[in-house]
């Protein structure tokens, strides 16, 4: 979602912020801008790609050694120049709406006071030029600015409501940039020869530094040159420990992929390899220090996540209620919070985040804090995020960055690690021997394999591709286990191709969703060689009756044979409880080549950002 870079320095730090936007490309955005301090506030912005902002910039000859930059994703106001930050105040003694005041601001988050602020500040004379919250947030720093930036800017806070992260810079006090976050991520960047900087990611800031700190909720910190200094919540002074961080920068080169997504399909190998490395055996400490007495003391599991990592949690019920016999509960973390629910303080609260930013995921696990639930764990791919730091135990997944907005080895990653907490929960609980657990240890070794010869199908699934180009509909069904892959499935084919998808548990069919069935309705199918099989086949021959057309992943020793209306990709093997993992791979490919023969914007789809940091 929206990215923020800023830099404080003594050489022109515009090609900094560009190559920042420019790592932040793969969050998903509509608009871009910088503006920097060159005897007053200026500032380049677009509606295109960084790309052409880049173009703008040099036309301009635009540079400062004082500066912020943003790429924005449409929440108050569409996709538009004149919403576009960064934004510059204009207060009432500023006579030209074209000619900035003293305030440059950008800003992550969603400000829920907003229409108040802004009739306030418009009753003060100030001239608003856009639809977003976000120059209300601008305008009010200004009319609280006495001469000290940190200081307006902490006033201003105290009256926001809401989720922020922002960067601000005042033509009055070149070389100071000021920063802040309320449930937005924001970290700080030490640089050489004095330089400092904000970032959203710090992926921004990769080949720039690696000293990076990470700023608490709440926050607020003063940059200028060769100095930082940071207050938190309470306006105390917090010292914030300063971590070398490896930002990953080669994750963004294609090398001879066509899209991310495409080269991120074919990492998964890898990413569970790296996933599983140093797992020697299946002990509740592969969590962290405590987890033995926690998985002793839970009696139940509450798993809290949004999109893919949903489906994630939806697959793990399956694992958790069968294999380790504790009762599940899966919620969408954006309704949770907002409903009544009965707390359970024995129950493990797990939340699943590919960035660990989610905002909603991070404000349902503070709910469930709230109300008393104290054992949390989080399975996520980065160890520095907001979500590991808040849950007391973690299982960090190395996927390595996920560039692609639709998320494919986050997803199989995360599986795994949720089959791994599954053992774990299973032999503490006395409910698995150890020998047990080393068998589904093994086969877990053997996934890496496993998923290298289901990527050998491609050829196979391009030609199913190639039929789903013209539809505009697919239904996707699954039993049991592999309901869940059926709706990951789906997800993905709506994501990048835009063809509307639903997936459905098969004996649901007869229920209502049959009545979309026809010739144009393709119906994929998910079928292992499981104890649902019988019934998935009676389910497909409700499809064929009414003239639908199955596409069938089907198992070797299913005795599911292509035929007229029904065509079908042979899995290379059936792998049990971990067959998730398998099935789901060519359903990604599945919706890749069709967004590709589509040509849609595989890796940036329209409407849609890659980590979702705004409720």
């Amino acid at each position: 979602m929206c990215g923020i870079v800023g830099a404080v320095a003594t050489r022109n730090i515009v090609p900094v912020l560009v190559q920042g936007l420019q790592r932040l490309e793969y969050r998903g955005y509509d608009s871009c801008g910088v503006a920097v301090w060159d005897q007053g506030l200026k500032r380049a912005r677009s509606t295109a790609r960084v790309a052409e902002l880049l173009a703008q910039i040099d036309q301009g000859a635009l540079a400062g050694s004082t500066g912020i930059a943003h790429t924005r994703w449409a929440t108050h106001g569409a996709p538009a120049v004149h919403n576009a930050h960064p934004h510059f105040s204009h207060g009432p003694g500023d006579h030209a709406s074209d000619r900035p005041g003293r305030i440059a601001l950008v800003h992550n988050g969603i400000i829920e006071n907003h229409e108040a602020l802004r009739a306030e500040l418009q009753g003060r004379g100030y001239r608003f030029s856009s639809q977003t919250d976000t120059e209300v947030i601008c305008h009010l720093v200004d009319s609280l600015y006495e001469g000290d930036l940190f200081d307006a800017v902490q006033a201003a806070l105290r009256r926001l409501h809401g989720a922020y992260a922002i960067a601000v810079f005042c033509k009055d006090e070149p070389h100071r940039v000021v920063g802040a976050r309320a449930g937005s991520p924001l970290i700080l960047g030490v640089g050489a020869e004095g330089e400092r900087y904000l970032a959203s990611d710090a992926m921004a800031l990769a080949g720039v530094t690696d000293q990076i700190v990470y700023l608490d909720e709440g926050d607020i910190a003063d940059l200028q040159l060769g100095r930082h200094w940071i207050v938190d919540k309470a306006g105390k002074p917090a010292e914030r420990p300063v971590k070398t961080v490896q930002a990953h920068s080669g994750a963004a080169e294609l090398g001879p992929y066509r899209h991310y997504m495409q080269k991120e399909i074919f990492e998964q190998p890898r990413a569970i390899a790296d996933t599983l490395e140093g797992v020697q055996a299946v002990v509740p400490e592969l969590f962290g220090d405590g987890a033995h007495r926690v998985f002793t003391e839970i009696d139940s599991v509450l798993v809290l996540a949004c999109g893919t990592s949903y489906y994630a949690g939806c697959t793990a019920k399956y694992w958790l209620e069968g294999i380790a016999k504790i009762p599940t509960q899966v919620e969408i973390a954006s309704e949770y919070r907002y409903r009544d629910s009965v707390p359970n303080p024995r129950t493990l609260v797990v939340t699943i985040s590919q960035s660990g930013e989610t905002a909603d995921t991070l404000a349902a696990l503070r709910h469930a804090r709230s109300l008393g639930m104290e054992h949390t764990l989080t399975v996520c791919n980065v160890s520095t995020s907001a979500m590991v730091r808040e849950c007391k135990l973690a299982y960090i997944t190395r996927a390595g960055a996920e560039i692609g907005v639709a998320s494919t080895k986050a997803f199989t990653t995360q599986l795994a690690a949720l089959f791994l907490l599954t053992l774990a929960l299973a032999t503490t609980k006395g409910r698995m021997d150890e020998d047990a657990a080393a068998t589904h240890l093994q086969a877990m070794r053997h996934l890496p394999a496993a998923l290298s010869a289901v990527l050998a199908l491609e050829p196979q699934v391009i030609g199913w591709a190639e039929q789903f180009v013209p539809r505009e509909n697919a239904l996707f069904l699954g039993r049991g286990l592999h309901w869940p892959i059926a709706m990951e499935g789906a997800l993905k084919l709506k994501e990048i191709t835009y063809i509307h998808a639903e997936a459905y548990a098969a004996g649901e069919l007869k229920h209502g969703p049959l009545a979309l069935v026809t010739s144009a309705m393709p119906v994929v199918t998910v079928a292992p060689n499981d104890a649902l099989l019988e019934k998935l086949k009676s389910n497909m021959q409700e499809v064929r009756a009414r003239g639908g057309v199955l596409y069938v992943l089907a198992d070797a020793d299913t005795r599911i044979e292509s035929e007229d209306g029904i065509h079908v990709i042979r899995m290379p093997e059936h792998s049990g409880p971990l067959s998730p993992l398998l099935h789901v791979v060519p359903l990604q490919l599945l919706a890749y080549h069709t967004a590709v023969a589509r040509g849609t914007d595989v890796d940036k789809p329209r409407n849609l950002a890659k980590s979702v940091t705004v409720e």
